[in-house]
């Protein structure tokens, strides 16, 4: 099975699900996702299969997301994709769906 993770190499629990993935052999692909930040369009696709709105996948305790408290979605998309940092991780994406993965063995629901 495929895979891409939406990864931060500094976050166990992102760790964690890299970890949970290659454990079960899938060919994983992985984007660094502070460095190659997916583009808003993907961020609203990701979203929708994994049936969040982007309110829920947003990172409250970042200090970008401090503006976004009352903001709509179409505002938090947009912020996220200028702020990736404010995208909740991991996300990870299988032909089996999306997931955020907290905690780290959501991922075996997308396996």
């Amino acid at each position: 099975m495929k895979a891409t993770i939406y990864h931060n190499p500094r976050c166990s629990k992102s760790r964690a699900a890299l970890t949970f993935l290659t454990e079960a052999g899938t060919d994983v692909t992985v984007i660094e996702y502070l460095k190659t930040p997916p583009t808003r369009a993907q961020l609203a696709d990701l979203f929708h299969r994994a049936n969040l709105t982007p309110r829920q996948t947003l990172r409250t305790g970042e200090p970008e997301a401090g503006p976004l408290k009352n903001a709509t979605d179409t505002a938090i998309l947009d912020a996220m994709a200028e702020h990736p940092i404010l995208i909740e991780r991991p996300i990870v994406e299988t032909s089996k769906g999306v997931v955020i993965a907290r905690p780290p063995e959501r991922v075996h629901d997308i396996l």
